[in-house]
């Protein structure tokens, strides 16, 4: 790993990286650390993403996310030793991440105003979105655990990738990473079937506080945040840095939001907005 120490700290990836080799997780190993130049000699995890196989190959579905739903209750199970060492995924970074729709998205890409009215609105679906996030249970949280940062490996699959920016947060935040993934979607049914995987893997005592129903809004209300942020960031990617193939991929994150609107009124100005505004204004962008 190259990067270069005025652009990137390698220190919080050397940390965690010796939590999750410490939880017999597969994840690239550091074999030796320049944190001054910012080189990193670690172990190889091979070149094959998990997106790769999986639009190869449909019928790999269920073994690989068998594989990436035992892995991730492993992190948070055995992450429960390292969590409170990392930031909490807290009020001002999740306001700050549902800024980036708002700002990057739909002001600076599609020139959008807001009236008074709309950003009175706006910010409650905000604050609805933050209290959801932290009244879940707090877990270690990878951060980007999804199919372009999970490796297919010839042994302990799937290899973790990416995992820098890991914070202290919400039970469901990796989950919805992996299942209603911004770069592959699957049917409705599907998602939710592996999302009770998921659930049924989880310690009794979690389970005995968290019924289905708390954890499916807890899981849906992390994914519209979730694909806020990712939209917001995709749209920075291709302002700030000049990566207009993530443009592409907007519509996808946000159509999960918008599959919410009949289960929940409460999103009804935002998933209005998206679909009356923010999608058409994007359909010159595919």
């Amino acid at each position: 790993m190259d990067a270069p120490p005025e652009q990137e700290d390698c220190l919080p990836f050397v940390r965690i990286a010796g939590y999750l080799e410490a939880m017999q997780l597969n994840a690239p190993q550091v074999i030796e650390a320049n944190l001054d130049d910012g080189f990193l000699l670690l172990t190889d995890l091979g070149s094959r993403q998990y997106l790769d196989a999986l639009l190869d190959d449909t019928s790999r579905a269920p073994t690989l996310y068998a594989d990436a739903l035992q892995t991730l209750l492993a992190m948070q199970k055995r992450g429960s030793a390292y969590q409170s060492l990392l930031p909490p995924y807290d009020t001002e970074l999740l306001c700050f991440e549902l800024s980036l729709f708002h700002d990057w998205l739909c002001e600076h890409h599609l020139g959008m105003t807001w009236s008074a009215d709309a950003e009175t609105s706006w910010q409650a679906c905000c604050d609805l979105l933050i209290t959801n996030a932290l009244d879940q249970p707090q877990v270690f949280v990878h951060r980007d655990y999804h199919s372009r940062n999970l490796m297919l490996t010839d042994t302990g699959n799937p290899g973790v990738l990416d995992f820098q920016d890991a914070v202290e947060g919400p039970l469901t935040y990796d989950l919805v990473s992996l299942l209603k993934d911004c770069y592959v979607k699957w049917p409705a049914e599907q998602i939710w079937k592996w999302a009770m995987d998921f659930y049924n893997g989880l310690a009794e005592d979690v389970r005995e506080q968290l019924d289905v129903e708390q954890f499916r809004r807890y899981f849906d209300l992390m994914g519209v945040q979730r694909h806020l942020k990712a939209a917001g960031i995709f749209a920075r990617l291709n302002h700030r840095d000049g990566k207009s193939a993530y443009l592409r991929d907007i519509p996808r994150a946000l159509s999960y939001v918008v599959d919410l609107g009949p289960r929940y009124p409460e999103l009804g100005f935002l998933t209005d907005l998206i679909k009356t505004r923010v999608l058409p204004g994007m359909e010159g962008d595919r």
